[in-house]
Parts: C-alpha cells; structure tokens; sequence
C-alpha cells in the first residue's frame, strides 16, 4: 500500500504541475482574471455578503449614474465583482469558460484586447442608449437607466463571440445561434441592465468576429440543409424558452409587462409538449414536422394581424380597450413572423417523408448488384463484407457505385469505402449524404481507407483511426530469418505430426468435417463471456459462401485442428488479386500453433494461384502505435479498446499477426462533426451486437467483471 501511494502521488503531481503549465503559457490572461475575481471577493467579503447592499457599491459598480457622476473606475472595478454571493458561480465559471475559450482560439494578446474592449464597448454603448431614451417617457428606459451592475459577462460574451470565427461549420452557427437565443429571450422578456450590456455586447462582436481573428478564421460557406435545420430549430426554441420564462419570471421588460401575455399552466404545458418532437422533428428534416411548424407560427402571426386589424377598428370608432402588455404582445408575435419567414425560407431542408411512407421505399438493390459491381471496380480488402446479409445498399443515380450501409439508432453506418469507379468516390459519398439527410439519418463510413478519408475531408468531414489492416504481401514471400521463426517451427511441427492443409469450399465439404468445423466454433464459442459479434467479423454462415475459402488443418486421422476463412478481394475486371482473413476457430487441445499453420499455409496457396497479396484483417480497437496523446475522441477509443480486451481480446489478436511482419493499413471512421459521434457510437453497438441491447449487454459485462 505503500509501494502504490508513493507512485500515486509523483503522478497526481504530474498533472497538477501540467495543468498550471498549461494555464500559465496558454491562458495567462483567463487564469489571471479568474484568480483576481475570487481573490477580491474573499478579500472584500462579497463572496458571502451580497455586494449590492455594501455602501460602497456605487463607487464600485458601473452604469449610467456612476458614469454621470464622474465614477469613471467602475468601468474598471465593476468587471471583478458579483452582485450577489451565489452570482459568482455563473459569472466566473463563465468567464473562465469564453474568455479560455477566446485565449485557446486567438492567442492572449487578441483574446485580452476583444474581451477588454468588449467589457468597454457593451457597457458604454448599453448606458448611453439608455441616456437617450429615459426621457422619451419609455418607462423601461426610465427604470434602467437609474440602475448600477457588476460583472465581466459582457466582455465574455464578446470574445466567445468573436473566437466562434474560428470554429468551422456547423459548430459557429451552433454557437452563435446559442448565443442569441440567451440574449434574444433575457433582452425582450426580462430586460436588466444586464441584459442590455449582454445584447449589445453580441450585436458589436458577432458582425465584426470575422475580421478580428485575422488568420485564424475558418471560410464560411452558405448554409447548408443541417444549418437550416439547425436554424428553425433554435428559433422554435427561443420562443418555447420565452413562453417558459415569462410563466417562471414575471418580469417588466423593454417592451412592457408580460401581464396577460403569457400563457397559463395548461397552455404552457401543451406548447411544450407540442414543441418537443416537432424539434425532434425538425432536427431530422421530417416534412411532418416542418408542416406543423409552418401551421403553427402561422396561426401565431395571423391571430397577431387579427388583433392589429380589431386594435385599428376600436382607435376609428373610439372604443375602449386597455393596452397593457401589447407591445410585448406584438414583439412577441413579430418573433413568430421570423420564424415563419425562416420555415418557408428553409422548405427545402425539410423533405424526410413519414416513417410508413420511408418504409414504403425501403427495398432496395440486393446482394447480387453489389457483387457485379465489386467485381467490376475492385474494392479494399473488407468490400466483400459489403454482401452479407443485414445490408442495406445505396446506389447511384448513374447505377455504377454503391455504399453498403447498416441502419441503426437513427444512423447509416456505411461500411467501407464505397465502390465505384475511379474518381467518383466523393461524389458517391456526397450523394450518399443527400440521401441520409433527406431520409433523417446520420451519415458516417466506418473503416474507411485514406482515399475515402481524402473525400471525406474535403466535404469538411472529421475522421478518427477505428482499426488497422494488416496486409502482406505474397510477391518474393519466404518464411526466413529470425522474424519467422515462429512461423517455420509450427509450419515443421505440422508436418512431423503429419498435420496437413486443406484450401477447400466449405459448402462442400462432407458431413463429419463439417460437423467438427462447428463444434469448434461452439467450443471457441463457450469460452467467450460475450455474445459473438457481427458487421466486419464474420461467422460459419458467411464461410459455406462458395465466394469464400477456408483453409483446414486435419491430421492423418481426420480431426480437424483448426478453421480459418478467407474473403475474395476484388481489383476490377472481375479478378480477384487478393484474400481476406475473416474466421479463425481453433480446438483448445489440438495443435497448439495451428493458427500460424493455417495462415502460412494459405499464403503460399494462394500465391501459387496468382494472388499478390493477403489481409489478415483488422482487429478493432487496435493499432501498432500509441498515436499519441490525440484528440479527446482518441483517448475515448483507446480506454474503449482497455475495457474489451478481456472479452474478445482485439489487442492481443493484433499482437498475433504481427508474427507475419505485415505492412499497416490505418482503417478510419467518417464522421460530419463531433455532435453525431454519441449517436454513432450507440449505432456501431447495435451493428456489432444487433441481438443484444443495451441493458443485456451492461448485464454481461457485470457479470463477466464479478466472475
């Protein structure tokens, strides 16, 4: 216990000493402020007294009546402090977090001169706004402009806005659609000065974000059928968000009282509930949905002009009406009006049919178009797993390129790289796209090579290495040297026990080696404390595919050994230029080496056949290198790989084949952006293991844990 607290502690200090690196060479400007806020508020006690009951709050504060009164500093003070004492969570955590954020994407020096400035700027602009219009008899203004704050949010806000310049899209639409949802609902529904200062703060930053970045903006192009979508999403929540918040918060807004304008309980209630699949809807392009949406933010502004029209009528005829709350009123309607405006601009991002008329259309090309045209264009070494059943298949309009791709939680997961002819992959990815986002789902390509991964990209695809291909080839292949000893010993070890190989068609084999074949798959089988898994690892089913080899070690007495299946690798023109390792199963008491008997033994046949290579496939989770500290998703693989190894040992049959010294082939997944990979990572559970759900799944590894 000793032994492990000593060698607990260097490390916890190693990342604690890596973290105040890191905070004082990449964020000096964010950790300097923060430190300051907390620092000043245990100093001053306003970290438990609230500071707007301090006398000295007004010499501290900033806003109209301490500019007027010549307390220029509170422009300085003003940033450090919270109004009151629970305040300083959501003020310095969200600091920390844009104004880090700012630093991380601009440097410090411009992440310190748009956050200053943009403190500065909201605040002066927010207080002489107010100046000219407190005494225009806007009640409002009247009432702000007597009020004093505290806070470095307008400054955050700035440069969180500014530094979304750099994301690429769709995360700065994202971001900045966030962004003006919050300050859209706080400004027209509750209106402090506060939300003036943030409102303003957005409005300066968010037009000139693209110049202050300089060199670290990201070319934006015009939206596409996701951003539209994204669009009509956040404007139906940012007024499900007011609804909300006018029924929670009374407030006196800039455009009245929200007295009898918000809704009751129960009309609340059935917004909400309303709201909540049409977003879901929304999000995945339904047509159902964006009707919906259309019907209902087009009753809204109709029901607007009906009660223009009647105010219009009452004026002309004199009558008597009370106008409390109709300027909010009409705000709000104008807001429905947008949102109208945007569905109808948006129609045609939104073409997802209903699920029965999506099922309706669902038959599609089968296997056998697929292995004509495998044949025809040649594939990478796992395109033959592009046939096996559970396929669903999406072919080109021209007919000559398809992708194979397995539906699951809302994701098309396209298993390798497409096939098709020469350069037509990125147009076959891209209408494969079209298709998923006019079908509701989310497209990827799993185990995609680096020319599909080179598509990809230039569509502004992300991609994460998921596997390894290990390929060897046959061309000058001898089992010499030291590196194949391993190799040579089981190749002589076969032939003293007089152990031979077979290459044969399963499906052809009689019944008695057939029934020893699958008695070694129960064997295998029984030993593995998780169900046997599908999509790219293929079973006994797809080895009696007459397409397919296998190679069988049987000795002088007719007991088979061991089992290994091989896939045909298409190269065009109908010629198959390699084979693929799929099913390995070996008896626990026969011969130990059969594994490396089988695979040897298979190379030199299928050399002699003309074949100029093998691929003893890739195991998932699995790679010949570290990679490194990577990215997050990265480090999310490799604790993933940790955890399975002890139920189908991925890592260790990588570490196998490297006994044939083959070259590696890194395999990827392809993904749009960091948003789908939750879902997609649900969606390659359900591939790997369609008969077993979650809940049985977390069961078994329970289980297998305690055992």
């Amino acid at each position: 216990m000793t032994e492990a607290a000593s060698a607990v502690e260097p490390a916890a200090g190693g990342r604690i000493r890596a973290t105040v690196t890191v905070l004082r060479e990449r964020l000096p400007f964010t950790s300097s402020v923060t430190l300051a806020m907390l620092v000043l508020a245990v100093a001053t006690g306003a970290l438990w007294n609230a500071a707007e009951d301090r006398a000295a709050f007004p010499f501290v504060a900033y806003g109209l009546p301490s500019l007027e009164d010549g307390r220029w500093w509170t422009m300085l003070t003003g940033p450090f402090f919270a109004v009151i004492p629970w305040y300083y969570l959501p003020m310095v955590g969200s600091f920390a977090l844009f104004a880090g954020f700012a630093e991380w994407q601009l440097g410090t020096r411009r992440a310190m001169a748009v956050t200053i400035g943009g403190q500065f700027a909201s605040v002066l602009v927010a207080t002489q706004f107010l100046a000219l219009c407190r005494n225009s008899g806007w009640l409002w203004a009247e009432r702000v402009a007597g009020s004093l704050d505290v806070g470095f949010s307008g400054g955050a806000l700035a440069a969180v806005a500014v530094a979304s310049a750099t994301l690429r899209p769709p995360w700065a639409l994202r971001l900045r659609a966030g962004l003006c949802v919050y300050a859209g609902v706080a400004i027209v529904y509750v209106g402090t000065l506060a939300d003036l200062v943030h409102f303003f703060a957005l409005l300066l930053a968010i037009p000139v974000g693209k110049r202050l970045v300089g060199a670290r903006r990201v070319a934006d192009a015009g939206p596409n059928v996701r951003e539209w979508r994204l669009l009509t999403v956040a404007g139906l929540l940012l007024l499900t968000i007011a609804e909300v918040v006018m029924f929670l918060v009374p407030g006196d807004g800039p455009f009245g009282s929200d007295e009898g304008v918000s809704l009751s309980g129960l009309e609340l209630a059935i917004l909400v509930l309303l709201v909540v699949p049409m977003l879901n809807g929304l999000r995945k392009g339904s047509r159902v949905a964006w009707r919906w949406a259309v019907a209902m933010a087009a009753f809204v502004t109709l029901q607007g002009l009906v009660t223009a029209t009647l105010l219009g009528l009452a004026d002309v005829f004199g009558g008597d009406y009370d106008v409390a709350g109709l300027p909010l009123f009409f705000v709000d309607n104008l807001l429905w009006t947008v949102e109208l405006i945007v569905l109808v601009a948006a129609r045609h991002a939104f073409r997802v049919p209903s699920r029965r008329r999506l099922r309706r259309h669902a038959q599609g090309p089968g296997a056998a178009l697929a292995r004509t045209l495998l044949g025809r264009h040649g594939g990478s070494t796992l395109s033959w797993m592009t046939t096996w059943p559970r396929n669903t298949y999406f072919v080109r309009e021209d007919g000559r390129s398809y992708l194979a791709y397995r539906r699951h939680a809302g994701v098309a997961v396209a298993l390798g790289d497409p096939i098709a002819p020469d350069g037509t992959t990125a147009a076959t990815v891209t209408e494969f796209t079209a298709m998923c986002e006019n079908s509701g789902l989310v497209p990827c390509v799993f185990s995609a090579t680096e020319a599909t991964v080179a598509a990809t990209r230039e569509q502004g695809w992300q991609h994460v290495q998921v596997a390894e291909d290990n390929v060897l080839d046959l061309d000058g292949l001898e089992f010499r040297g030291k590196v194949w000893q391993d190799v040579r010993s089981a190749l002589n070890k076969a032939a003293k026990q007089e152990i031979g190989f077979r290459l044969v068609r399963l499906a052809d084999q009689p019944e008695p080696i057939l029934a020893q074949v699958r008695a070694l798959s129960e064997e295998w089988m029984a030993d593995k404390a998780m169900p046997e898994m599908g999509f790219t690892l293929g079973g006994l089913d797809e080895a009696m595919d007459p397409a397919t080899r296998v190679g069988l070690a049987v000795d002088a007495e007719g007991t088979v050994h061991g089992v290994t299946s091989w896939l045909p690798v298409y190269t065009g023109a109908g010629k198959v230029g390699g084979w693929t390792l799929d099913v390995m199963r070996r008896s626990a008491h026969g011969f130990r080496p059969v594994m490396e008997f089988l695979i040897a033994s298979a190379c030199l046949a299928f050399r002699e056949e003309g074949a100029r290579f093998v691929s003893l496939s890739g195991a998932p989770l699995a790679r010949s290198d570290d990679g490194g500290p990577g990215r997050a998703v990265d480090r999310v693989l490799e604790s993933l790989g940790r955890v399975m190894e002890p139920y189908y040992g991925f890592r260790s049959l990588h570490a196998f084949k490297a006994k044939f010294q083959p070259r590696h082939v890194p395999l990827y997944l392809a993904y749009r952006d960091e948003a789908d990979l939750p879902r997609i990572g649900l969606a390659l559970s359900r591939a790997y293991l369609p008969d077993v759900r979650l809940r049985e799944l977390a069961k078994l590894v329970s289980s297998s844990r305690a055992r």
